[in-house]
């Protein structure tokens, strides 16, 4: 029996890989110049085992790593207290320049996860399309953070409230 709740719903690496490996969105927060926290919701693919996305390379989010390459990411899921489970990844972004056929392999990576194609060739022509004016982040991970809510056995609960999704949905 785990000592406190924090080590019920860690995750481990294997339940870790299984979740970041399934059709998520990721949050992707970085640092603005200003201060603030910049944060949107990305498709993510991988490079290895490494999480990685592609983006503009002008995006906000390309520039404010160029300047300061710490990030957050979150990938969860769940509607009620006892399905909630996520991953956040704190750690640096590696960037990959526009042209650099590295993105390519990221773009082929997230088009294989979230776009349904016929054949390997036409997620990676669907890859080299996605590719033009844009360039990739790798994500190296320093703090890993996982959370589980379904391994406490909680009742269920009715999904509700007014962030609730639409019945049917």
């Amino acid at each position: 029996m785990a000592n406190n709740r924090r080590d019920q719903i860690r995750m481990t690496d294997e339940e870790r890989a299984e979740f970041l490996g399934g059709r998520r969105t990721m949050q992707v927060a970085t640092h603005g110049a200003d201060g603030t926290i910049h944060l949107v919701a990305m498709w993510y693919g991988f490079d290895g085992e490494r999480p990685a996305f592609e983006t503009f390379a002008r995006s906000q989010k390309v520039l404010n790593l160029r300047r300061n390459p710490n990030l957050t990411v979150l990938v969860e899921d769940g509607d009620t207290d006892e399905t909630l489970r996520g991953v956040q990844i704190v750690g640096r972004a590696e960037l990959i320049e526009e042209g650099d056929p590295r993105v390519i392999d990221i773009a082929e990576s997230v088009v294989t996860r979230y776009i349904d194609t016929s054949s390997p060739e036409e997620a990676r022509a669907v890859a080299e399309a996605m590719a033009n004016k844009r360039a990739g982040v790798i994500i190296h991970a320093e703090k890993i953070v996982t959370w589980d809510h379904t391994k406490l056995g909680l009742p269920a609960m009715p999904v509700g409230g007014s962030t609730a999704p639409a019945p049917g949905r």
